[in-house]
């Protein structure tokens, strides 16, 4: 009887499912990052900031995580791990929402495949077809007892055939509200009805005030992760304001413990973050667990002080490049400056050059061309090797739109060139001309088509803050021309910035009054769309927008162009000028 109540008992212990691992350990023992694709490849070993992330992720008494995220701190693999975790450990259906349709193929080719090829405990999971006789495709997969499928928020409809227990949504902040609603609300209705469904959020922020992943932390328990002083041993979170440098020296950048007031240097910086905990700030919220995170508890070299410091450094005087590092690396939204220009103010700062006495720091021109149907109005900018635009002229062309002399004369106008006071000439290296508006589409366009070497392009203003400032349509075009999808919104808001934030934008005193007039036409205002506040740019009633128009596509001419500038420079510099005419005098003239 002992023996046989031995083997029974050892028989029943061998029944009893294994302890259930927390998703950090699942992850540090089941997942490898694959050679090739990683800068660290091999066995994953959380950072100490992402152990918690990854537990709160599996924990079934918690509904909804959010994360507020910089770069470099890992939340795509995590992310991936958790999505692997589920295959293996949960089968359910998965629903994972990105911005566009170009992210999702991005991410399953860069990252999901990879990723599952190289760990064994996922090897094969999303390779096979499923029984039912569907085949799998690159954004839709079947495994045993669920699917994984990858979405783009621009196409709200696909949600629709589509239920998830678990549902991940990445970088919120880039989706835009689509004529169905908010993208991200719908992909929520698709797991009511799970009582144990899992909401994950993770985000770059971008604009302060419409910020989807800033709200979502809001009503978080919105913890912080702090670090213990090298010195004094107290906890504090890493702002930037605790960051500081010798004059001249961002390299030698460290930290001041508000605590103690002793300054602690970056070889410190790994011992203190291993030894950081989480805080929430609000530990009455129960069943969602916030996540506010920056990159200087980053432990990748390039995220050392130091390197951050002069990043900053270098982006400090331009608000595009400023909000770059606020929204990327400090992880806070991008607070905008005011909602208007000021007509007065801008005119005030007319500088003496123009075409005809062009500054040393120009070493490119693009054209932006606002069509109306009595005429073409543009404008000419200038711009340094520091992204300085100098604003050398708006020019009106008049005449029909629809009459050929007209773009004649566009056509003289973007082959002239000017002197440049190196000594050489300075012609146009961009142009984009607005073909969005009226029926002057198919005009504009073959008058491009043929201008395309030099450049010469058509585009069409789209709006969204989450676009880039220009691309070439994927659409065919009648005729074998080429469409441009302009930013407008982007480009707008870059505009407004530099005009308020500092004098990155410089006007010639040779401008006409009301060139300023149209320029400061609209205002950068939030409106609450199906419940979420929006961004958008509103045109002042009665005003005209020739010139703003004019120089959004003048900034859209220059990211299609990139320049070498010290070759330019160089050849500006050593451009022969032409002889002196001869001039001969008749004897009887000097009698």
């Amino acid at each position: 009887m002992t023996t046989l109540a031995t083997v029974r008992k050892s028989a029943l212990r061998n029944l009893i499912p294994p302890a259930r691992l927390r998703l950090s350990q699942w992850i540090e023992e089941n997942i490898t990052l694959p050679e090739g694709t990683s800068a660290l490849p091999g066995k994953v070993r959380l950072w100490p900031y992402q152990r918690e992330i990854a537990d709160a992720i599996a924990d079934p008494s918690i509904e909804r995580v959010t994360l507020v995220k910089p770069v470099r701190v890992g939340f795509t693999t995590l992310l991936t791990s958790a999505i692997g975790s589920y295959i293996a450990n949960e089968p359910a259906p998965i629903l994972a929402l990105l911005p566009t349709e170009a992210d999702c193929r991005d991410y399953m080719v860069s990252e999901v495949e990879p990723i599952f090829d190289a760990s064994p405990a996922l090897r094969g999971a999303l390779s096979a077809d499923c029984v039912e006789g569907e085949r799998n495709t690159l954004l839709s997969k079947r495994f045993p007892g669920g699917s994984l499928k990858v979405v783009a928020s621009k196409a709200p409809r696909n949600l629709r055939r589509h239920t998830a227990r678990v549902l991940l949504c990445d970088e919120v902040d880039a989706m835009e509200i689509s004529a169905e609603g908010n993208p991200i609300r719908l992909a929520e209705r698709r797991t009511l009805s799970f009582p144990n469904r899992k909401i994950i959020i993770g985000s770059t922020p971008i604009f302060e005030d419409s910020s989807h992943v800033l709200r979502a932390y809001a009503e978080s328990d919105q913890r912080i992760f702090e670090i213990p002083c090298a010195s004094c041993g107290s906890f504090t979170e890493i702002l930037w304001a605790n960051i500081e440098w010798p004059p001249d020296h961002p390299q030698d950048a460290a930290f001041r413990c508000p605590h103690c007031n002793e300054l602690i240097g970056e070889r410190n910086k790994a011992q203190m973050v291993n030894a950081g905990r989480w805080r929430a700030l609000r530990p009455e919220v129960t069943d969602h667990a916030g996540f506010r995170l920056n990159a200087l508890v980053s432990l990748l070299a390039n995220a050392s002080w130091g390197k951050l410091a002069q990043e900053f450094l270098a982006a400090k005087d331009d608000p595009s490049e400023l909000q770059t590092f606020i929204n990327t690396i400090l992880a806070q939204g991008w607070r905008e400056a005011g909602s208007e220009l000021d007509e007065t103010s801008l005119a005030a700062r007319g500088e003496p050059f123009g075409l005809n006495k062009i500054p040393e720091e120009v070493l490119t021109i693009s054209v932006g061309v606002d069509a109306q149907d009595d005429r073409l109005e543009c404008t000419l900018a200038g711009w340094s090797r520091h992204n300085e635009c100098y604003v050398l002229a708006h020019i009106v062309l008049w005449g029909s739109i629809d009459d050929d002399s007209t773009f004649l004369e566009l056509d003289e106008l973007l082959r002239t060139k000017w002197t440049h006071p190196y000594g050489g000439k300075l012609g146009v290296d961009s142009c984009v001309i607005d073909a969005g508006d009226g029926g002057h589409f198919d005009r504009i366009l073959t008058f491009c088509a043929a201008r395309s070497g030099r450049r010469v392009m058509a585009g069409k203003g789209v709006p969204g803050f989450a676009r880039p400032a220009i691309q070439a349509s994927k659409s065919k075009i009648r005729g074998g021309g080429r469409l441009w999808l302009v930013g407008v919104d982007v480009l707008k808001s870059t505009i407004f910035d530099r005009l308020q934030r500092g004098r990155l934008i410089r006007f010639s005193n040779e401008l006409e009054p009301t060139y300023y007039e149209q320029l400061s036409s609209e205002r950068r205002v939030v409106r609450y769309v199906r419940g979420k506040p929006t961004r958008r740019f509103e045109r002042i009633p009665g005003a005209r927008a020739e010139t703003l128009d004019a120089l959004v596509y003048a900034h859209a001419a220059r990211s299609a162009a990139p320049i070498q500038f010290d070759q330019r420079e160089s050849e500006l510099r050593q451009q022969p000028q032409p002889p002196a005419p001869t001039v001969y005098r008749s004897a009887w003239m000097s009698r």
